[in-house]
């Protein structure tokens, strides 16, 4: 037989192979790759590769105790599987959570309403800076987080409600060393701040640097339990830092801290001047060109 023929015979049997693929089987497959995706983001943001490890090193077990025909084994590492689902439900409770929020949150009332909030939402963002580059100068300790898709209602209702325009002075004053409510957070929704003095949950990460203090850690774990963006001023040295996804962007610059709210807080107003930027771009080009 041929080269070419043995060529020809792979090439048919590929194609055979394709003609019998359905749209459903392709979904089907885009599905599970989906879910794939998912738990192995879950699995790198959480940290938790040890147990995932022990849950595959539980499956092996299990499937060649079945295939030796260990009945006990079987039995038990069966039960104990049973069990540990639930057990790792109640573990990671707060991301399954999270999770269900972000796939469950309220998209078409967000789109009727997001020019609105984008143009107040840019005036806080303004506000925020302004405030915090001043708290940093004096060395005022204030943390302040942005609610997003996932809701914050369980924190605010541990501050005092505000519902007032987010203002620099009015932060500055909130979070001055003796005021009542400098010790806990400022939690800003919809471009307005919702509540002060508000405790949120800290971060139990051990991979966090042992130089941060209560209020680092309260803003990365307001940051992995939900989609917040946490604003962190240090007390001790001013430094100005932004927790996203469990991540500390420590001492970022003035221009930097304005950047990263805006690309987090204003995602489409940021590609829709991205694009104008690359339109403007290419007509600069055309004309030059004639």
């Amino acid at each position: 037989m041929s080269a070419l023929e043995i060529i020809g015979n792979v090439f048919d049997f590929v194609w055979s192979c394709i003609r019998t693929i359905r749209i459903s089987d392709v979904i089907d497959m885009a599905v599970i790759a989906f879910l794939i995706y998912e738990v192995l983001t879950f699995i790198s943001r959480t940290g938790s590769s040890r147990v995932f490890k022990g849950i595959i090193l539980l499956i092996a077990v299990l499937w060649l105790s079945s295939l030796m025909k260990l009945s006990v084994v079987s039995f038990l590492l069966g039960k104990t599987f049973e069990l540990g689902i639930l057990a790792l439900l109640i573990l990671f409770q707060p991301e399954v959570r999270k999770l269900l929020e972000s796939v469950g949150s309220s998209k078409f009332t967000k789109l009727l309403t997001r020019q609105e909030r984008s143009k107040e939402l840019e005036i806080t963002i303004g506000q925020v800076i302004s405030a915090c580059t001043e708290m940093s100068k004096s060395r005022t300790g204030a943390l302040i987080v942005f609610e997003r898709d996932i809701s914050l209602d369980e924190p605010i209702k541990t501050g005092t409600m505000i519902n007032a325009d987010a203002n620099a002075e009015l932060l500055k004053n909130i979070f001055y060393h003796g005021a009542p409510l400098h010790d806990g957070a400022v939690i800003i929704r919809d471009g307005r701040i919702a509540a002060a003095g508000c405790l949120l949950p800290v971060s139990t990460n051990a991979n966090i640097s042992k130089e941060l203090g209560t209020r680092h850690r309260a803003g990365i774990g307001m940051s992995e339990a939900a989609d917040a963006v946490s604003v962190i001023v240090s007390e001790e040295t001013g430094a100005i830092s932004i927790a996203i996804n469990g991540k500390l962007n420590r001492r970022v610059s003035e221009d930097t801290f304005e950047t990263v709210l805006r690309n987090e807080l204003l995602p489409e107003q940021e590609e829709h001047k991205t694009s104008q930027l690359i339109s403007r771009m290419k007509n600069s080009i055309n004309e030059k060109v004639k």
